[in-house]
């Protein structure tokens, strides 16, 4: 980490035998003692002591200094250190963004308390498993927030040993069954909030935008490095994220340096802008990440964000950040399919054919990473096989790698292309959804007999969800009703958009299986 409160102070070191006079050449330079990166707690504490009045944290246009931060993360402490905790006990926490939610969450830093972190969307059924999953016997809210009512779940038995050192506990954004839970090391955190700074001039004086939940693997960037680095974190409002006027609106008042967003936020920026005219030119630094951008978006960057440098960014829940890739601001449009980049420094990738032969040229396979910033492996290790292996062919070389389960293509100029998922995953809003899962909570209402559940291109969400289901005979099921169930069991984003019932069988392949191709209406 490069920004640091005042510098320790060197040690002395010991005295050297006298030397006769006429050889002595003088007094040696004395060597500064090295000082060991802080981790985001302490940098976060340093910041706070020597520049209390900064601003940390922008709300609904109201400034949140280092100092006032600071206290509020001391007050959530002590709510910490007053529970019945055994040392390395984890904490569940219920935190939509806020700047509460962030003094909790500062606090457990601060007290190396391991910590949940699901998104408060979650079905509160998913929610009671994750907490339990996770051996979280208490579960915190915000100050003044009142935590929610879940249901009451048997904790596994034995509760999943937490590793020294483990911080943020999220959860994949991609499963809609149980999300499986991503434990990350402080180490992992401070060695990715230090790449971070360097890359994108993170410090006093400069802000950063935050859009993502602060779950999102995305807020370790926009949140918790800037904090880290001593800058400002504009915070927009989940409550107010789809709304083009709002985004607008606060980053031309609050003139941000660093940008980073799922494609959603950039289309609706450039909507608002053409409207009014308007060009972000404080943004240095623009990072598109977590979907493929659309043509008319990108094509729009350049004049939206004249002084910025773009970038796509490439990296998964269980590993961080693992590709960069800077475009050409003459000829962004040009890039699509925009490239996954270079691999970040530390970071190893291997590409494996559908037979499991190493690609070394130009082809199309599966992506395995293996990153400075990643996770060991799920806290349910019984989930790690085919995600999270010491041997994936080809590599031989026993470090710890993560297969992606991302389709790529690497070009004749190395380039790399990402092309598909492995399995029946899309993204909506940002958020990996698996189609299946979605298929199998309408199966599981009373009267629904089949079910066909896919993906269709859509230039703002990235994609949208349809549903057509086959109702059985006699039912009076509507989509309301429907869509009540799948609001129960789901995540807001896998519920479909489109909902279509009918009381005839779904349409059907040779083989007997639902054709969900032909089942869904035409968009």
């Amino acid at each position: 980490m490069t920004t640091t409160p005042a510098p320790a102070p060197a040690t002395t070191p010991d005295p050297a035998p006298a030397l006769d006079p006429a050889l002595d050449p003088g007094p040696a330079p004395v060597a500064a003692a090295p000082v060991a990166p802080l981790t985001l707690a302490d940098a976060f504490t340093a910041h706070a002591r020597t520049r209390p009045t900064a601003p940390a944290l922008l709300w609904h246009d109201e400034a949140v200094s280092y100092g006032e931060l600071a206290r509020a993360a001391e007050a959530e402490r002590a709510r910490l250190t007053a529970l019945d905790l055994a040392p390395g006990e984890p904490v569940g926490l219920f935190a939509a963004k806020s700047p509460g939610a962030i003094a909790l969450v500062l606090a457990c830093l601060m007290e190396r308390r391991p910590f949940l972190l699901p998104s408060p969307q979650l079905a509160p059924a998913l929610l009671a498993a994750l907490y339990a999953q996770a051996g979280a016997r208490h579960l915190l809210a915000p100050a003044g927030q009142d935590t929610p009512a879940l249901p009451a779940l048997p904790r596994p038995a034995p509760v999943p040993t937490l590793a020294a050192g483990t911080s943020f506990m999220l959860t994949t954004s991609g499963s809609t069954d149980l999300p499986k839970i991503v434990p990350l090391a402080q180490g992992a955190v401070d060695r990715f909030t230090a790449w971070a700074h360097d890359t994108f001039d993170l410090g006093p004086g400069r802000t950063v935008a935050n859009y993502a939940p602060l779950n999102f693997d995305l807020a370790l960037l926009d949140v918790w490095a800037t904090l880290a680095a001593g800058g400002t974190c504009l915070l927009i409002d989940p409550a107010h994220a789809l709304s083009a006027r709002h985004l607008l609106t606060a980053l031309t008042r609050h003139r941000p340096h660093v940008l980073q967003a799922v494609p959603l936020a950039y289309a609706l920026l450039v909507q608002a802008a053409g409207t009014a005219g308007t060009v972000l030119d404080s943004v240095e630094h623009a990072a598109f990440t977590g979907d493929a951008i659309d043509a008319r978006t990108l094509a729009a960057l350049p004049a939206l964000l004249p002084g910025a440098r773009l970038y796509n960014i490439y990296g998964c829940t269980e590993t961080n950040d693992s590709f960069l890739h800077r475009l050409d601001r003459l000829d962004a449009a040009a890039a699509l399919p925009v490239p996954i980049g270079e691999p970040l420094p530390g970071v190893h990738t291997l590409i494996t054919t559908p037979d499991g032969t190493p690609l070394t040229g130009p082809g199309h396979g599966e992506l395995h990473v293996s990153t400075p910033f990643q996770a060991a492996g799920y806290l349910d290790r019984s989930r790690d096989a085919g995600r999270f292996t010491t041997q994936p062919p080809g590599a031989g070389d026993g470090r710890r790698w993560f297969r992606t389960g991302d389709l790529v293509t690497r070009d004749e100029a190395g380039r790399i292309h990402l092309t598909g998922r492995a399995d029946f995953q899309v993204k909506v809003r940002g958020v990996a959804v698996n189609t299946a899962e979605v298929e199998r909570v309408l199966l599981a209402h009373p009267d629904v007999r089949e079910a066909a559940v896919a993906a269709t291109a859509d230039p703002l969400t990235g994609k949208r969800l349809h549903a057509t289901v086959h109702r059985a005979p006699g039912s009076t099921l509507n989509t309301l009703t429907l869509r009540e169930h799948l609001a129960r069991n789901l995540p807001r984003a896998a519920v479909p958009e489109k909902l279509a019932i009918q009381d005839t069988p779904l349409p059907k392949t040779a083989t007997g299986k639902v054709d969900r191709k032909a089942a869904l209406p035409t968009p």
